[in-house]
């Protein structure tokens, strides 16, 4: 397609652009050596850069930066307003062979609001979730949850972006609680708690009475250890359960969103307990190699209480009177 059939169609295309897809959206900007192939769609407003290359079976959503030397490549989807930096590597086959491609490539998705740092690599079939942001270097081998942050190799998250606050920065903020320090107010109206603590030379005893130091009657209690530092507990929320958190052994970390902020609390001492009340969307991570984590619910195990989707759980918020 010449330079001046693409202003036609109301994008612009370097002349040393080659553009053989007819699937691109307005206000466009296409840059020199870049090549998109016949059947590629790419919506409006986005920014393509020198050298990069679009296969014909991708997909670029609206306002999408991607920087100098990336393959966009076959079922590969970037969603509305991704920013992909120079560099990034997006594989298309787990076990690449020359001249012997799959039939099919795997779905890889980069959701809305997602950015991707410079040199980072992206391994196919994997979803990188609205609003996270991907390091620079990293290497992605699987699912990255929405709004978290990703480093290193192989990936791990190592904190959440707080999408409330300004730029979207980060707030990853432990809230280490003292002796004497009133109860901290955490998003959706979580709270922290200081137990009783009985020392003398023996050791240590700490207690909760559930008429006075729980703020429910607990149903059950379960346990969660040995979990590898990498991995992820909890990722969603509860309809009408409490839960009180105690790690007993260890440290973890315990991020809480309520659909507008987000926070972080570092769970450190057997006698501090974290409230978590219905409704609030719950990650714990970051747990150390020892780490034991108590807790206490208010109910006995329902499937339905479970909102374990996102978009369902922001939906649900939205549709609250």
């Amino acid at each position: 397609m010449s330079t001046a059939q693409a202003a036609a169609t109301g994008y612009f295309a370097h002349p040393e652009a080659l553009i053989e897809s007819a699937e691109i959206g307005p206000r466009t900007r296409i840059w020199a050596f870049a090549h998109v192939l016949p059947g590629a769609r790419i919506g409006a407003d986005c920014n393509i850069c020198d050298h990069t290359l679009i296969l014909g079976d991708a997909v670029i959503g609206d306002r999408v930066t991607v920087k100098s030397f990336v393959v966009v490549g076959d079922g590969l989807t970037l969603e509305d307003d991704v920013f992909v930096g120079p560099n990034v590597g997006f594989t298309s086959d787990l076990y690449p062979r020359s001249r012997r491609g799959p039939k099919t490539f795997p779905n890889t998705t980069v959701r809305h609001g997602a950015s991707i740092g410079a040199n980072a690599s992206i391994l196919p079939g994997v979803t990188i979730g609205a609003q996270a942001m991907i390091g620079a270097g990293a290497v992605v081998t699987r699912d990255v949850p929405a709004q978290a942050i990703v480093v290193g190799n192989p990936g791990t998250i190592s904190g959440y972006v707080d999408s409330s606050k300004e730029g979207g920065k980060a707030r990853v903020r432990p809230l280490e609680f003292r002796t004497g320090d009133a109860i901290e107010h955490v998003p959706g109206g979580a709270t922290l708690h200081e137990l009783p603590r009985i020392s003398d030379h023996r050791g240590h005893l700490s207690f909760a009475e559930v008429s006075q130091s729980l703020p429910f009657a607990a149903a059950r209690y379960y346990l969660i250890f040995g979990v590898p530092s990498r991995e992820l507990r909890g990722e969603h929320a509860h309809r009408t359960l409490h839960q009180f958190l105690v790690c007993v052994h260890g440290n973890c970390s315990v991020r809480l969103f309520d659909g507008e902020s987000s926070e972080e609390v570092l769970l450190n001492r057997p006698d501090l307990g974290l409230h978590v009340p219905p409704m609030v969307w719950m990650t714990q991570y970051k747990f150390s190699a020892e780490a034991v984590l108590v807790v206490l619910a208010s109910d006995v195990y329902k499937a339905a209480d479970y909102i374990r989707d996102l978009d369902e759980y922001l939906a649900s918020l939205a549709s609250k009177p």
